[in-house]
């Protein structure tokens, strides 16, 4: 129990300590024992200046705006917080402290840039050191070093690290967007002599992009930013800026990309200094970031190292992550160790990546590498390559003429680093396993941004993205991590409204219009990211500012899709009549589309996969896709009516409300039989139909006998891709079909996701057979989207879901879906009213369920017999009988 507020926040990142802007926004969770609070007062040192105490009504614990003067650079500032009640007061919270970043208009630092004279090309360029010397007096109170780059970046001072940020300054799209780092760097200066030295590499803003390993398009010349800024004992200030007076060194880093790997020649004596580049490069406005850092996160000793001959070792670390190996054994002076990364070792034991080379109908493919290299000096140095990142559970290890102690490999487990929000647990083994493994695949994949996977792309797809947030929802606090990515998608949104594929959009496609790739471009399911993934942080967190940002990029992507439905048709309905029909100006049909995509690929009388894109590019490009696209348009007009509604844009309301209506009309028109089939006839258009609110009452129950007979026609196997996935089940338990819902579930052959657990998986495939029957491996082996499942884990196993129309948990249901093998199931979530506990558990034909409800909270809470209790703050218990068959 908390007497006092608590888990007091801004709305803002930082690594050894928070960093905002000027103005940040408090947040804090009311105290669970002292009833609902009459309000809050706030107290507030700035620079150890108090504040005038401010006086907060009720209700306003999430996300206040500053309430005192604008901050300045560099201050330090701690506030507090009390809740006032009925009868009494409660005790001050304890303090929250944060500093304010060094502000865009505040710095002086130049742009500076290393001399860079021969260029061995994108992907092969080394690192460089960039670097100045100063004095220091004694008594230093404190170092303050600000700091920021166009690259990758590691800054030093005296040979000491500043932070434990990794791969800062982080993926943004770099001609909008740019942020920097703040590091306490007080114990490294020393009185008399220092050297500050930025290490940067060509990171996101310069090296190679996507599956192809094309060039990012940012630009051609990397650039560094630094103030590092001392306050003596006696009141006095120094700062040291970066300028001409910095000089640029080759680094022993010899190459160094984010995709292909880094070779460090520790052997190398240091290169000549070379007066640095000033003025070089051109770069938007600095900028705090709102989401946590990249970290190191973990560390895992290998699971198991074999020798298969000679100077040749493959080391398993027992589970799929994003990071990069630590080494302490390099071996004499000179010895060169070559280290390759993958998923998947084949039936010979060796590494195998085959299944993550890239291909384009018609050319031969990409291999796909990622490899570090380590010379060594001898002098028992370790090899950390932290200006890459691979994704990984095997590494294989090559060297000759000296021995490996497997003892000195550790992998380095590298991602944002998260603040848990959700855990679920339940009796059955298999169920807590693909939690975990749908899990770490999500981790494997917040590398900064939310990527599709971090090998063969390592691109922030808006679709996969928009399928996983209301999962990632319940795991971790995502909103800080989202709102900074859809910061990008804003950015790199094209000039018509149409959403980029991915963002951080390295292919810069806004500007490259007559690329094929910009035909490909504007989908639905994708781009619907900028209207889904608002609209579920505001549900999920309250934060009103997340719709306020995105709005006009929401309005622009759905008024271009609009007037593409009202101005293009799909050739079938050319055919059909050379005039539209009335309903037709509301069927988004003609541009291009993904579609459902990733679904379970058929196989030929051989036995061989059938994928329907390599198979038949311009067939697969062509074909009509009007139904999914036409059902995601409708959803994001409705949730862009919804959003209006919150921001009181009241005529928006109307018309999105009412233009929603009519393709609902114009899609049930196009795509529903009066007796509820779609005309595809398909699982997902169901799921789609029916998670989407477009089947009519009446006929829902007909649309849900189809779907069930669909899966059973297919031997009770799913049939859904990317899009209609984590919809699937949700759909079946709440269409009266729980008991189907369960045997996919529970399915062991594939399709399905045990059938991935028996396979060996430790995170989610891209395809659903991504090692076959033959143990041959498909595609990414850690690729999220699918692991959207285990929602249901969270909302239906175990019962635990927001009350619809409900904003920040203030109100939540608990309705438990128990399965008859299933004798107990438990799960919390912290949301923003607190922590919600809840669990469930069976004993013969009675069924308890505990609950734990936050202050200012009411649960509402149902046995499946169907009896509702009401619970309010405080813990609810009660038991019932399970309903026969139950």
């Amino acid at each position: 129990m908390n007497n006092a507020p608590y888990d007091l926040r801004i709305d803002s990142g930082g690594d050894q300590f928070t960093v905002s802007g000027p103005a940040p926004r408090l947040s804090w969770k009311p105290p669970s024992d002292a009833g609902r609070p009459t309000g809050y007062e706030l107290e507030c040192t700035v620079a150890d200046e108090a504040q005038p105490a401010v006086q907060v009504a009720p209700g306003r614990h999430r996300f206040l705006p500053w309430p005192w003067a604008a901050l300045r650079s560099g201050r330090q500032v701690a506030w507090r917080v009390r809740a006032r009640g009925t009868h009494r007061t409660s005790p001050w919270s304890e303090w929250n402290a944060f500093e304010v970043g060094l502000l865009d208009e505040d710095w002086q630092a130049r742009w500076i840039s290393p001399a860079e004279s021969v260029d061995p090309g994108y992907g092969k360029r080394p690192a460089h050191i960039l670097m100045t010397r100063f004095e220091a007096r004694a008594g230093v109170r404190s170092a303050r070093l600000y700091a920021t780059a166009l690259g990758v970046y590691e800054a030093y001072v005296n040979g000491e690290r500043a932070g434990t940020a990794q791969l800062s300054p982080g993926s943004t799209s770099y001609d909008r967007t740019l942020y920097a780092q703040a590091s306490d760097v007080t114990a490294a200066v020393r009185a008399g002599g220092n050297l500050v030295e930025i290490v940067l590499s060509d990171g996101w803003y310069r090296g190679q992009v996507g599956a192809f390993r094309l060039p990012a398009g940012w630009g051609t010349v990397l650039g560094a930013r630094a103030e590092l800024h001392l306050v003596y004992e006696d009141g006095s200030h120094q700062v040291v800026r970066s300028g001409e007076t910095w000089t640029s060194t080759r680094s022993a880093i010899t190459r160094a990309d984010l995709m292909d790997g880094q070779t460090t020649d520790f052997h190398a004596g240091p290169g000549a200094e070379q007066p640095v580049l000033v003025d070089q490069v051109e770069a938007p406005a600095i900028d705090w970031s709102p989401a946590p850092p990249v970290r190191v996160v973990d560390s895992r000793p290998a699971h198991s190292v074999k020798q298969l001959e000679d100077g040749h070792w493959i080391a398993d670390f027992g589970q799929n992550a994003s990071g990069w190996i630590a080494l302490s054994d390099l071996g004499p002076a000179g010895t060169r160790t070559v280290i390759d990364y993958g998923e998947r070792v084949g039936a010979d034991g060796d590494l195998t990546t085959a299944h993550l080379d890239s291909v384009r109908p018609g050319e031969d493919p990409i291999p796909f590498v990622q490899r570090d290299e380590a010379i060594s000096a001898g002098r028992g140095e370790t090899f950390e390559p932290r200006h890459t990142v691979h994704g990984f559970r095997y590494m294989r290890i090559r060297r000759y003429g000296a021995p490996l102690d497997p003892a000195s490999i550790t992998m380095r487990v590298v991602h944002t680093d998260l603040r848990r929000t959700g855990t679920f647990a339940c009796s059955d083994n298999d169920l807590n396993r693909l939690q975990q493994i749908a899990d770490w695949s999500f981790r494997g994949n917040a590398v900064d941004v939310p990527t599709d996977c971090p090998t063969r792309e390592r691109l922030a797809w808006t679709g996969d993205y928009q399928v996983f947030a209301p999962t990632a929802t319940r795991l971790y606090d995502v909103l800080g991590f989202s709102r900074k990515w859809l910061r990008s998608v804003c950015d790199d949104q094209l000039p018509d409204g149409r959403i980029a594929n991915f963002s951080p959009d390295g292919r810069r496609i806004k500007h490259h219009l007559d690329d094929q790739f910009a035909m490909m471009t504007g989908s639905a399911g994708w781009g619907d990211a900028i209207v889904a993934v608002p609209w579920e942080l505001y549900e999920s967190y309250g934060d009103r500012e997340v719709l306020v940002e995105n709005w006009e990029a929401m309005v622009r992507w759905v008024e271009w899709a609009l007037q593409t439905a009202r101005t293009a048709r799909h050739q079938s309905r050319i055919e059909r009549s050379d005039e539209p029909l009335p309903h037709e100006q509301y069927l988004w049909d003609g541009s291009f589309h993904w579609g459902e995509w990733t679904e379970p690929k058929e196989k030929a009388a051989d036995g061989t996969r059938i994928d329907p894109v390599q198979t038949d590019p311009i067939a697969w490009f062509m074909a009509d896709k009007g139904e999914v696209a036409t059902a995601f348009l409708y959803r994001s007009t409705s949730a862009l009516a919804d959003v209006a509604r919150v921001l009181g844009r009241t005529e928006d309301a109307a018309r999105y409300t009412e233009t929603a209506e009519r393709i609902r009309d114009a899609w049930r028109t196009e795509f529903l039989t009066p007796g509820g089939r779609t005309t595809g006839d398909t699982q997902p258009s169901y799921v789609r139909a029916l998670s989407l609110g477009l089947v009519p009452d009446e006929l829902r129950a007909a649309a849900a006998a189809r779907l069930v007979a669909l899966i059973r026609a297919a031997g009770t196997h799913l049939g859904t891709g990317f899009l209609a996935t984590g919809d699937l089940l949700p759909v079946l338990a709440e269409t009266g079909h729980a008991d189907i819902a369960y045997e996919l579930l529970f399915r062991r052959t594939a399709p399905s996701w045990l059938y991935m657990l028996d396979r060996g998986a430790t995170t989610i495939w891209e395809d659903w057979e991504g090692i076959d029957e033959n143990g041959d491996a498909h595609d990414s082996l850690n690729h999220y989207s699918k692991g959207a499942v285990i929602r249901f884990l969270h909302t239906h196993t175990l019962g635990l879901r927001q009350t619809p129309g409900s904003v920040a948990w203030e109100s939540f249901e608990v309705a438990p879906v128990p399965h008859p093998s299933l004798t107990w199931a438990r799960g919390t979530h912290e949301s923003p009213q607190g922590t919600i506990t809840v669990e469930w558990r069976t004993t013969g034909d009675e069924l308890t369920i505990t609950a734990d409800v936050p202050p200012a909270t009411t649960a509402r809470v149902v046995f499946p017999d169907g009896t509702t209790e009401t619970a309010t703050a405080g813990t609810f218990r009660a038991t019932r009988r399970m309903p026969k068959g139950g």
